[in-house]
């Protein structure tokens, strides 16, 4: 089986979820407080000793039925592998905030100054549609925020590689107009409406989506 590295930076939830995770998956691994996401996957690429690893983000929750045992064929242990997760605010249910797979190397020498990491590792992208987890990203206020508005301005500027555009046009209405009775579901909604415009509006400035201290100032300027 391939290394299991659980990232986490400021999530509040984040050692309760590891440790769920180590009662399920005892040799998973903990990447920690690595300002950068684009760092916290290189510092993770550096303790795997597996030819390609999987990344648990902290804010998943794994379903019970997921246990890590994919083995890519030959030919695409180069590719990224991407597993759907359900958002608990709006039920959409696709790669935002799912389980990955990653290839060690390619990881390692990632391009980071992409805004989207996940899409900036490998030339080969392949979206699982098994969902892996339930992405709970909505545990407080801000977080909430900080989640939609970054996925918002990923989907507004229309930087994922692969993207349809009927098809995020509609992610973005949902994100944007769906959820407000679900926790903290008004700061979802805030944070997405934030995030589309942001990503209509500042295509050179994208990078800072991976900046959470500048996060924080423009939550807190809203």
């Amino acid at each position: 089986m391939y290394d299991i590295i659980f990232i986490s930076y400021q999530e509040p939830n984040a050692e309760h979820r590891y440790s769920i995770l180590k009662q399920r998956f005892p040799y998973a691994k903990r990447i920690h407080s690595v300002k950068g996401i684009h760092q916290a996957h290189i510092e993770a690429a550096k303790i795997s000793v597996t030819d390609m690893f999987w990344v648990v983000d902290a804010d998943a929750i794994i379903v019970e039925d997921f246990d890590f045992s994919y083995i890519p064929k030959i030919e695409e242990q180069e590719w990224v592998h991407v597993w759907h997760s359900k958002n608990p605010v709006n039920d959409l249910t696709y790669g935002y905030g799912g389980v990955k797979l990653l290839p060690r190397q390619l990881t390692l020498d990632m391009d980071t100054s992409s805004s989207d990491m996940t899409t900036s590792i490998s030339k080969n992208l392949k979206i699982m549609e098994e969902v892996s987890n339930i992405t709970g990203f909505n545990v407080d206020e801000f977080s909430t925020w900080r989640s939609a508005f970054r996925e918002c301005v990923k989907l507004a500027s229309k930087t994922i590689k692969g993207q349809v555009d009927d098809e995020t046009n509609e992610r973005l209405r949902i994100w944007t107009t769906v959820g407000k009775d679900k926790p903290f579901g008004e700061y979802c909604i805030k944070g997405a409406i934030a995030g589309m415009e942001f990503g209509l509006s500042n295509s050179s400035n994208l990078y800072r989506i991976n900046d959470f201290d500048w996060l924080k100032v423009r939550f807190n300027s809203n």
